[in-house]
């Protein structure tokens, strides 16, 4: 259990599916945890109906067109309210024991690294900072002694069981997939994919993007290059094999031939509240998982001709250099497409791929690189999505 100290926490993308779970574990734990900023990009009624709700210090709206509305909702209150990137960054730059960093897509690496910056212990829900800029972010994690604490349910299960201690006896990493919603279909079958289809995850409670991205397996994709930044492991060491139940999270395989796997219903709360808690542990009210009653784990190996993304992403990681960025705008272009049905389902992976083909792939050097190879392969990617439709 977790001791009697009273943890401050700041929640950026407070609004969003993994803020909102951070906020009902910490609701659920008052005495544990104490709320000090909070930030969403557009939703001001929830935004401000949190910060009451858990008496923030400060609140934060990245829409500056909604700043007056939440001056508004905050009248009368002793919240700090204020709008607009540097708004964030400076939220994410306040003092506090734990940074949930929960904003979706490259909007999240600035905060992020101002929290790494200032030495903070920063529970990791956003793939882009990783998968963007994986070698600057860990660069500066060395430098200033923060402390990074994986919140996809596949990472923190390895971080669970991974021997940083003998890293070196670590032979192979098994990230597991569910497979989403279109598991066992042929290439064939996918070309009439609706985005109300594609959201519909059958295990996991997300967002419209990161579903689509579970349905193209883009998000196993971007999780495997997150592995590779997050655990000292060769590239060749990181496998991934679809496992439809969402039972087990991940697994570790040492050289003895140890396998060892952290399990657990499939619920955000239990990877949120690890790192909420780390390195104590809280109680959770999630159903408890009963192997019994499951009865039976099946293990697929993927399908990387109908779920193309997935290969793109892991063709990325061993290019390197700005591949993964290019791969990661290109990919958020093409989802926000489909989703506005601009875009087939088949061609958000076309899309993608020939994105790489058409772009620079120089390492950047600095995180203003970063930005600079990520507009460019949007500005590349819409260009395309506008010839695709």
């Amino acid at each position: 259990m977790m001791n009697s100290t009273v943890k401050t926490v700041s929640i950026l993308g407070a609004t969003g599916s993994v803020g909102q779970s951070t906020l009902d574990v910490i609701s659920r734990n008052p005495n544990s945890f104490k709320v000090i900023a909070l930030t969403a990009y557009s939703r001001v009624e929830e935004l401000a109906l949190a910060a009451k709700q858990f008496r923030a210090s400060l609140a934060v709206i990245g829409d500056e067109s909604k700043f007056g509305k939440l001056q508004e909702l905050l009248a009368g209150t002793d919240i700090e309210v204020a709008s607009g990137e540097k708004a964030i960054i400076e939220a994410a730059s306040r003092p506090s024991d734990i940074v949930m960093a929960a904003i979706v897509g490259a909007a999240g690496l600035r905060p992020t690294m101002a929290a790494v910056r200032r030495g903070a212990t920063i529970a990791l829900a956003n793939k882009e900072c990783l998968v963007c800029a994986g070698e600057l972010l860990m660069a500066e994690v060395e430098e200033h002694g923060a402390t990074l604490l994986p919140v996809d349910s596949e990472h923190n299960a390895i971080y669970q069981v991974f021997d940083f201690n003998a890293a070196e006896s670590v032979s192979r990493l098994v990230l597991t997939a569910s497979g989403g919603p279109f598991l066992g279909r042929r290439r064939s079958e996918l070309s009439a994919v609706t985005p109300s289809q594609a959201v519909a995850h059958p295990n996991w409670d997300m967002g419209a993007k990161i579903s689509v991205d579970s349905a193209t397996m883009m998000n196993k994709g971007l999780e495997v290059i997150e592995a590779y930044h997050l655990f000292p492991v060769e590239k060749r060491q990181i496998e991934v094999v679809v496992h439809p139940q969402s039972v087990i999270h991940s697994l570790v395989e040492y050289h003895d031939g140890s396998v060892l796997a952290q399990l657990g219903s499939p619920d955000m709360r239990i990877p949120i509240a690890y790192s909420l808690a780390w390195p104590g542990r809280i109680e959770v009210p999630v159903k408890r998982l009963s192997l019994a009653e499951i009865g039976t784990l099946s293990f697929i190996e993927p399908d990387y001709d109908a779920f193309r993304c997935l290969a793109l992403a892991r063709d990325a990681m061993m290019l390197g250099g700005a591949a993964p960025i290019i791969l990661n705008a290109a990919n958020e272009i093409a989802v926000d497409a489909f989703l506005k049905e601009r875009l087939g389902f088949l061609e958000i992976s076309a899309l993608v791929e020939e994105s790489l083909a058409r772009c620079d792939m120089k390492a950047p050097q600095s995180l203003t690189n970063v930005f600079e190879i990520d507009a460019e392969a949007r500005r590349v990617a819409q260009a395309l999505s506008a010839s695709f439709a």
